[in-house]
């Protein structure tokens, strides 16, 4: 119990203490603002804990009073604790203003002296603690905080009751929390509102998403495990944040973490909490439960034939009591909680889990099901069941489950003797690359380095180096010393030099910056392999060679792509984001072959899909996702960017290139602000991991929202940036980042014309060489714009008109409804509801909700476009600079110029003083003055 006076609590919970909340806080504040009450229920362990107590931080200082109690199992049987709790150090401060009759029954209640009970005086003490609340109420607001609800004893509830039911009018709310089991559907929780006022809302706390339980293991110190872990984790405890924490403690202070195929170890705290209801349960029921934990997806019919005879009768004993799920016509068995499971898998000795999985082995009727039964029902190394292990790793690879062929090889290794064909660690390498295309990287890099603390042949030494450099991704700076001893390791052997090469070739391109020896890597990883007879390494050298080339804009790369093109192929290379279909891809949508491009990425994104190829979906993803977003469908585009960004995020792959896509999508078809923050963070990203060719497209990223947002010099500020990288970096060809278009535009809106120009004409010259069409009529869209600052207005609508009609011609809608925005305010000389009809359709068959606003606006207030200014002095200004002069003669401020011209207030200061220098005048009213001069005369 807490007595509100000048004591300050703090006004914020810990950030760490609401993880993943904020729409079920957002809707229990929102009624706490309007006066309400709020019940926060939900199973042990979810958090309702913790959100009581962030609501409480919130709420409790708008309160006089904050009464509390939270009650304990061990104490529900003492009548009238919880009463006390939440009365006894302030009913003295109101007892003088209760009648006698209460307030004796009240004290005796409180105090356990005398003969009052609530049967022999209870409408006496009903009104004591009504009364005592009104009293309370009457010197300010009263806050009740009561958490776990169903340990309360019945007598205190009976007397919440009462009192909240007669409350109304006064300014006393309860925030409470309670214990219930039952799925969001359910009304468990509807008993308990009776404690409540009548305006209570019932709040369900669910279970937290796997990035959100991630987010909780680092906030409270268990980092470092994998991710592959993480899920396990969060598989294993449904998302419940204290079964996960935990779990991760266990696992945090484990010295043997658990064996490939072996659910995760559940401490005992937890065994006790979710096991408890064993104890009801007969010993071959219990056995059948076991044989259902050890199983995948575990049938009544798997039961019987794993020697459970009786599995149907003993999984509906459990069904009763709360341990399985009661579903009509469900196929498989399934527990109540995921971690009832893990925790009878935990508390069986290993002789019966061996037994339990020998039984399976023969039961399963999947032979991948077999085979790993019989690895975790067998000790010691076994060439046999090595064998039968590696053949189901080979066969879940073909099936698109490279997760589950990591787990298997690795279970094969443990099982190959030492002089076997493969060995183990040939089996390890290749559950370390099956965990790489699964997107495990962490699992994949551990087992390399656990090939590397004894491994002594070459091939194997320099093949795990090359998955601790794939497990790097981006971030190649960080595993530059690997690079010497690769190629030690390599000595001259021309397929392990071929492989290292290769990696040195994305090394010159990510870190260095140098497409020049980036090039000649690739080509040097080509040769070896084609003298090696390596096809598949040759193939992704020639792919990089290809890729490497488009983005230089040299004249061999259609050549290279048809040599990465030739047969003989291999299938998983064909497929591979790094592969030859990947770079015809990207050499499709530079040349403005959308529609095939689409085709090309789309069947990339199937056949990965099927195959499990987690890292190439992230990739294939964004590719779609461009390749929507140049067509103008803003829509479909932002859809798939924010998948591909949540499956980045999921498995640390590509996350900064996910981000720096979806902030182009946001731009386009979302929201400006969260454009900004994703573009942001993917500049963050790539300059912590010094990937530099992947910070110049975050940096155009940026600079783009920048433009949407209205902050031209922001804009410009980026752009000049990505100009500056990319010509050190030796990109030649602009449709690798399109952003010169935004560059120039940007400058002349600040008025820079004669930097504008300097773009357009470079990027001219190499879109010209290399046949950029879309390239070409974006420029066009920005020299308009320049002409029209410069008052050669008639010239700039025929340049927009004819680049309009090529853009729509090339199928870049969202490009051809920019320029027809653009023609509009040209050709816009007031406001008028129809001046923008044309670009506004344009924008909505793009569904571009950002610019469509902006149309809107213009629209209306016709900010896009001001009248010409009469004054002959005033014609000589660029566009932005005669709008914010007109502005200003409207008597707008400059942040109403800023909202109005979708520029920051920045540039308009800055517009203004270009203005002030260029007529030769000091302020604002000089300009007022200027015009209205000419029109008097």
């Amino acid at each position: 119990m807490t007595v509100r006076r000048d004591f300050k609590e703090p006004a914020r919970p810990r950030p760490d203490l609401v993880i993943g909340r904020d729409e079920l806080c957002a809707e229990a504040r929102e009624q706490l603002a309007g006066g309400g009450s709020v019940l926060v229920h939900g199973p042990a362990g979810i958090g309702k804990s913790t959100v009581l107590r962030s609501l409480a931080a919130d709420y409790g200082e708008q309160a006089r009073t904050v009464l509390r109690c939270s009650a304990t199992e061990s104490e529900s049987h003492l009548p009238f604790l919880a009463l006390a709790d939440l009365l006894g150090l302030v009913v003295d401060e109101v007892a003088d203003q209760l009648p006698a009759p209460q307030r004796t029954a009240l004290e005796s209640a409180l105090t356990g002296r005398g003969e009052s009970t609530l049967q022999r005086d209870g409408l006496a003490l009903r009104l004591a603690v009504l009364s005592t609340l009104r009293a309370l109420a009457a010197r300010g607001p009263v806050l009740i905080v009561a958490d776990d609800l169903q340990w309360l004893d019945p007598a205190s509830t009976e007397l919440l009751g009462f009192a909240a039911r007669r409350l109304g009018g006064t300014p006393v709310q309860m925030l409470c929390a309670v214990r219930t089991h039952t799925a969001p559907q359910g009304q468990e929780h509807d008993r308990y509102l009776s404690v409540a006022p009548p305006d209570t809302v019932a709040v369900r706390v669910g279970p937290l998403p796997r990035t959100q339980i991630a987010a909780l293991l680092d906030h409270r110190g268990y980092t470092g495990l994998p991710r592959s872990t993480v899920r396990d984790i969060h598989r294993t405890s449904g998302g419940n944040p204290l079964f996960a924490l935990e779990l991760g403690r266990a696992l945090f202070e484990s010295t043997t973490p658990p064996s490939p195929g072996e659910p995760l170890p559940v401490p005992t705290s937890l065994r006790a909490l979710v096991l408890n209801r064993l104890e009801a349960l007969s010993a071959e029921a219990r056995r059948t439960l076991l044989v259902a934990s050890a199983g995948a997806r575990p049938t009544l019919a798997l039961l019987r034939a794993a020697g459970r005879p009786n599995a149907e009768a003993e999984t509906a004993q459990a069904a009763a009591l709360g341990l399985l799920l009661t579903e009509r016509d469900a196929p498989y068995v399934r527990f109540t909680h995921p971690l009832i499971s893990a925790a009878l898998y935990a508390q069986a000795s290993a002789q019966e889990r061996r037994a339990v999985h020998a039984a399976l082995s023969t039961a399963a009727g999947d032979p991948i099901e077999r085979a790993r039964h019989l690895a975790l029902a067998s000790t010691g190394a076994d060439p046999g069941v090595a064998e039968r292990l590696g053949e189901a790793a080979a066969a879940a690879r073909d099936r698109g489950a490279p997760s589950v062929a990591a787990e298997l090889g690795l279970l094969a290794a443990r099982h190959t003797p030492v002089d076997a064909t493969p060995a183990a660690d040939e089996r390890r390498l290749q559950a370390a690359e099956d965990a790489l295309t699964a997107g495990e990287t962490d699992f994949a890099r551990d087992i390399a380095h656990e090939v590397l603390a004894r491994a002594t042949e070459p091939a194997d030494r320099v093949r795990a180096w090359m998955v601790v450099i794939d497990a790097a991704g981006h971030a190649m700076a960080e595993v530059d010393a690997v690079f010497p001893q690769a190629l030690t390791d390599a000595g001259d052997d021309p397929r392990l030099l071929a492989l290292v090469h290769y990696q040195l070739a994305w090394r010159a391109l990510l870190v260095e910056g140098d497409f020049d020896r980036a090039r000649e890597e690739g080509a040097l990883a080509a040769d070896l392999a084609a003298r090696a007879g390596d096809r598949r390494n040759e193939l992704l050298a020639l792919a990089f060679q290809a890729q490497s080339e488009t983005l230089m804009g040299h004249p061999d790369a259609p050549v290279t792509i048809k040599r990465a093109l030739r047969e003989p192929q291999d299938p998983r290379v064909a497929c591979d984001h790094n592969g030859a279909g990947y770079a015809r891809f990207r050499w499709l949508i530079m040349s403005d072959q959308l529609t095939e491009a689409r085709k090309t990425i789309s069947g990339l994104l199937r056949e990965v899909r099927r195959r499990g190829m987690v890292e190439a979906e992230v990739h294939f993803l964004r590719g779609l996702a461009e390749t929507e977003l140049r067509a103008g469908h803003c829509g479909r585009a932002l859809d798939l960017a924010r998948e591909g960004l949540r499956l980045a995020r999921d498995t640390g792959i590509g996350e900064a290139a996910s981000a720096m896509l979806t902030s182009l999508a946001e731009a386009a078809g979302g929201e400006v602000e969260r454009a900004l923050t994703l573009a942001r963070e993917a500049v963050g990203r790539a300059e912590e991991d010094g990937d530099v060719l992947y910070l110049s497209r975050a940096l155009a990223a940026l600079g783009h929202a920048q433009l949407v947002a209205g902050d031209a010099a922001g804009t410009v500020g980026s752009l000049r940036r990505v100009r500056e990288l990319e010509e050190g970096l030796g990109v030649t060809d602009p449709a690798r980042g399109r952003w010169q278009g935004d560059l120039a535009e940007a400058l002349v809106r600040t008025g820079d014309l004669a930097e504008a120009q300097d773009v357009i004409d470079a990027t001219r010259a190499r879109a010209l060489r290399l046949g950029r069409e879309s390239v070409l009529a974006v420029l066009d869209r920005a020299e308009a714009l320049a002409r029209a600052a410069r008052g050669e207005t008639v010239v700039a609508q025929r340049q927009l008109t004819s680049a309009q009609d090529r853009l729509a011609k090339l199928g870049y809608g969202l490009e051809e409804a920019r320029a027809a925005y653009a023609l509009a305010g040209l050709r816009t000389h007031k406001p008028g509801p129809t001046s923008y009809d044309e670009a506004a359709r344009l924008f909505r068959r793009c569904r571009a909700m950002p610019w469509l606003r902006q149309v809107e606006t213009a629209a209306v207030t016709g900010a896009a476009a001001q009248p010409p200014l009469a004054a002959a002095a005033l014609d000589t200004l660029a566009a932005t600079e005669r709008q914010v002069a007109a502005l200003v003669m409207e008597g707008a401020t400059n942040r109403e110029i800023a909202a109005r011209l979708f520029i920051s207030v920045k540039t308009v200061e800055a517009t203004l003083t270009r203005v002030y220098r260029k007529l030769g005048i000091r302020s604002r009213v000089d300009i007022v003055r200027l015009a209205a001069g000419h029109h008097s005369a």
